[in-house]
């Protein structure tokens, strides 16, 4: 399977410019699988520590009407996350899309940082503790969103239930890009699958501290790539393979 994992922009202009070049890329490299980074289609509304009901609805507006941008990345299954009312309660939830089933929501994120930059519980509510794996084909995914890749005992379930690749959506700082990689490493580890990753990032100062940086790591915790600035896409053919065989090897195997 080819799987794309990007940085793109945080300012809508930026972003703009960069899903035409994303677009480009995924036709050219002809992707089976896109990984897309923390709620995309609307600035990251969690820096500022006050609710602001308008600039959520506007975000979950922009995210239900981003399908036509979604087309143009046709025909390979995208995921990432979005925001959703659900039940009465706000989301910061996983979803795959396709052209045949259009959105599908799966995990609501459930570990939720509330500090300077990334006041999540202001915005939107804990969703489930709900990990369940979702079949792509011959492809078992795990979601962590972004907090949640440090809780390795989802990793460690998620190897247990044969997971192939996790995907981590990310929104983070451009400072701690060292330490989310520790994070994917070890996930990828834990679990003995593919962990896959893309962050947002932002151009100025006037916009959100995030830092870019998606990968590919192979189940090992051997990095396969990095996205840059300069090169803020990055497309690799895994096999799977890989991933099965891990689950019979160092640490996996040990008994809980």
């Amino acid at each position: 399977m080819k799987v794309t994992v990007c940085e793109l922009g945080n300012d809508p202009e930026i972003f703009a410019r960069g899903w035409e070049r994303l677009a480009s890329h995924i036709k050219s490299e002809q992707s089976d699988l896109v990984l897309l980074p923390e709620m995309s289609f609307f600035p990251w509304f969690a820096w500022s520590p006050d609710y602001d009901p308008a600039i959520w609805q506007a975000a979950v507006k922009s995210h239900d009407f981003a399908e036509p941008l979604l087309e143009k990345l046709a025909p390979a299954v995208i995921c990432g996350t979005r925001p959703a009312n659900r039940r009465g309660k706000r989301f910061n939830e996983a979803f795959i899309w396709d052209t045949s089933s259009g959105f599908q929501s799966f995990h609501a994120k459930y570990y939720l940082p509330n500090e300077e930059g990334f006041w999540e519980t202001t915005w939107y509510d804990r969703g489930q503790r709900d990990f369940t794996p979702v079949q792509l084909g011959k492809c078992l995914l795990g979601f962590l969103i972004c907090t949640e890749i440090w809780f390795f005992e989802h990793s460690r379930s998620y190897g247990k239930k044969g997971v192939h690749l996790i995907a981590c959506p990310r929104a983070t700082p451009r400072n701690t890009l060292d330490k989310w990689l520790v994070a994917g490493r070890s996930a990828a580890v834990v679990a003995g699958a593919y962990c896959i990753s893309s962050n947002k990032i932002s151009q100025n100062s006037a916009d959100a501290d995030l830092g870019g940086q998606g990968w590919i790591v192979e189940p090992d915790g051997r990095v396969l790539g990095l996205t840059t600035p300069e090169y803020p896409f990055l497309t690799l053919d895994i096999d799977f393979r890989k991933a099965d065989k891990a689950k019979y090897t160092y640490p996996r195997y040990v008994p809980d």
